[in-house]
């Protein structure tokens, strides 16, 4: 069995080490035959690194690579290009400084080519390196990945200062390929964010954006084909570790670690989440626990975003970009933490929302633990054992005091907070701790009921209000029909109106009725 390529970035170490490479070559002969200057964005951990050390490769010939891919009986081999790889990952900025960093890298790069810079600063070392190498191979290939992370890095408020100080040298420095079209065969650059993008990229004219583009939506990640194709055995391993059937297991595969998409068509599973999935053949969040995301947190708290719901944009969205002012959904979907769902080309209209399970529940677990001092967390032991009896024998008087104790458990910080969506993330996630089955935010043909929690023989169906009735909140489940979806099952259906009161920091009214 060839080995899983987690956290390979090299293709020649991925080569070298009998990996696994899923054939993106000929998507990517689409791209350099029809494009010379082009932008793209992916979340981390998506496979941008990868298919800038492809694409390295193949401009310098280096052929053996490429044995029994696509592009090998389709890719003119004779001819060969100087390549400009720049890896922002790769820069100690944060010791020597961002300018300091550009100026090494280049200086290394150019030894590496048989050239010495005599320039002294990053924006005229990299125009000389073009000149140089272009003198004596010809046009240049330039390569630049993870642009953006010198700024990213920096996002808290104590270090915004950095992040535009940062902001500043990279568009001085990215000036430099302004009126060297002449000079360059192509030059492709990659990051997680955009919305840095007019400000250093404004000299760039002819820099093409293909980050939403349909075309090459599935240029990094895995299609369900690719999945089954190229891992079969390893699938066939975890059929047999867990003893399920293969559409078991790609039921659970595909809740856990797709949905993914940038053209609200193409479906892509996260390849860092999938290939650990594979080798350790058990479902956890493996993408979410590489980066946790405390600037997200802090933002959300700043301006009191507890819960991340569905919302409808248009194209504006994705072409705002102010570190000033930088907007939660817009984070989030440059993040990776929400994709497009769905879009309508012909009205100009996106909806949002989260990719699959892994990000949801991570990110309201995360968001309900960094609000609460590990001291005060809420012990799993009895009472979550108690809930789940609770459910399983249909005593909702006893959901509503475990709830209320577990809210009780609180610090008076969180309350200060005081919003619909906190308390409904609170909610959510002690429902998670059970195992059971939960559904949050179910959508139907007159709307979506916030929370549906099922056992062997009953539904429950919360929906959650905040100052306003239990009521107001049961109506809202019969009028809508929240039911309806679920009548065909036989199970005992009941609708419960929860209420929430900021003032007494629990449960004001609850009320239930049998469907």
């Amino acid at each position: 069995m060839k080995t899983l390529p987690i956290g390979t970035q090299s293709l020649p170490k991925l080569m070298y080490k009998n990996g696994i490479y899923v054939d993106k070559t000929q998507l990517v002969h689409q791209l350099v035959t029809n494009l010379s200057q082009c932008f793209f964005s992916r979340p981390r951990r998506f496979g941008k690194s990868l298919l800038i050390s492809t694409l390295q490769e193949l401009f310098e010939g280096n052929k053996l690579l490429f044995k029994d891919l696509w592009i090998e009986q389709n890719w003119d081999w004779s001819k060969q290009y100087p390549v400009i790889s720049l890896s922002f990952l790769d820069m100690d900025y944060q010791e020597l400084g961002l300018s300091s960093s550009i100026s090494h890298l280049l200086n290394e790069i150019a030894l590496s080519k048989g050239v010495t810079l005599t320039k002294s600063t990053p924006k005229a070392q990299f125009r000389e390196l073009i000149d140089l190498l272009y003198k004596q191979h010809g046009k240049v290939v330039v390569l630049i990945d993870e642009y953006d992370k010198p700024i990213t890095q920096y996002l808290e408020d104590n270090h915004l200062k950095t992040a535009k100080s940062n902001q500043k040298i990279l568009k001085n420095f990215f000036s430099a390929l302004k009126g060297m079209d002449e000079k360059l065969h192509f030059l492709f650059i990659t990051g997680v964010s955009k919305f840095t993008k007019v400000s250093i990229f404004s000299d760039l004219n002819h820099l093409v954006d293909i980050s939403l583009n349909g075309k090459y939506a599935n240029l990094t990640g895995y299609t369900q084909t690719e999945l089954e194709h190229y891992f079969s055995e390893y699938l066939q391993l975890a059929e047999n570790k867990l003893n399920i059937s293969h559409q078991q297991l790609m039921g659970q595969i595909r809740l856990w670690y797709n949905g993914y998409s940038w053209d609200g068509n193409t479906r892509l599973y996260n390849p860092f989440g999938v290939l650990n999935f594979l080798e350790a053949q058990v479902f956890r969040n493996y993408w979410f626990a590489t980066g946790t995301p405390t600037f997200l947190l802090e933002q959300m708290k700043k301006y009191g975003q507890f819960e991340i719901v569905p919302i409808k944009v248009d194209s504006m969205f994705f072409e705002k970009y102010d570190l000033d002012n930088i907007e939660i959904y817009q984070l989030l979907f440059q993040t990776g933490y929400l994709t497009i769902q769905k879009m309508n080309p012909i009205t100009d209209e996106y909806w949002l929302g989260f990719p699959n399970k892994e990000v949801h529940d991570s990110l309201y677990n995360f968001f309900v633990h960094s609000l609460m001092p590990r001291s005060q967390r809420p012990k799993s032991g009895m009472t979550m054992d108690d809930l789940r009896y609770a459910f399983e024998t249909n005593r909702l008087p006893r959901v509503k005091v475990i709830i209320d104790s577990y809210l009780g458990e609180l610090p008076e910080t969180v309350f200060r907070h005081t919003a619909e969506g906190l308390y409904h993330g609170l909610i959510h996630i002690i429902f998670k701790y059970l195992g059971t089955m939960i559904e949050s935010e179910v959508y139907t043909a007159r709307g979506r009921s916030d929370i549906v929690v099922q056992t062997d023989t009953d539904v429950f169906i919360f929906e959650l209000k905040f100052n306003e009735s239990a009521d107001a909140a049961l109506q809202q489940i019969i009028t809508n029909g929240y039911a309806n979806r679920y009548r065909a099952s036989e199970k005992t259906i009941t609708a419960i109106g929860v209420n929430f009161s900021d003032q007494q920091r629990t449960i004001q009214d609850w009320k239930t009725e049998l469907i």
